[in-house]
């Protein structure tokens, strides 16, 4: 064991000192590494960076002076058209259609048409009931010539399957008012 161990202590010692040289080795390799970076004289490069400032001159504009905002109104004698909202042309007509806006309203006429449900139908002798849910819950009941929709809607007919309507609408472009069909149907 102990020759085991001279020569272990031998090869620690050979490999210490052979660290040492490249130690001493790489701080030389190291130095020469740096006055070569660090000549003196410069290159290309640094004469060019040197003189790239020298010829250049800052040539901002001033800023421009703001002028003060004066708020105009739109339409201030109102002869101008409100541009948010859509306009209705001049009907020519004077004898047409015209929705009976002086009777009173029912209350089946603030629903649109479209939420209102068929429910059921009653029938009496000569006359025949549609019953209408609206929105709101309950039920009314409707006969022929009652209204209801937004659109002047009276009931024409009431069959076991539909409500038949006649509404009465003004047309965006022309402004004239014209007759269209519409009906609700059952629901089941």
């Amino acid at each position: 064991m102990p020759g085991v161990q001279k020569k272990m202590v031998k090869n620690a010692n050979i490999f210490i000192s052979l660290q040492g040289n490249a130690q001493q080795f790489f701080v030389v390799g190291l130095c020469f590494f740096l006055w070569a970076c660090s000549s003196g004289q410069g290159d290309d490069l640094d004469q060019f960076m040197a003189d790239a400032g020298k010829d250049m001159r800052v040539k901002i504009p001033p800023i421009p002076e703001v002028k003060p905002y004066v708020p105009i109104e739109y339409n201030v004698d109102g002869t101008l058209h409100d541009p948010f909202k859509p306009r209705k042309a001049q009907s020519n007509q004077t004898g047409g259609i015209q929705p009976n806006l002086n009777r009173p309203r029912e209350p089946l006429e603030a629903f649109p048409l479209e939420s209102l449900k068929y429910v059921g139908l009653l029938t009496k002798p000569k006359l025949k009931y549609a019953l209408i849910q609206p929105p709101d819950a309950g039920v009314q009941q409707v006969k022929i010539g009652s209204y209801m929709g937004q659109n002047f809607g009276v009931v024409t007919d009431i069959t076991e399957s539909a409500v038949m309507l006649k509404e009465i609408v003004q047309d965006d472009v022309s402004g004239d008012w014209t007759e269209r069909s519409s009906s609700i149907n059952l629901q089941e």
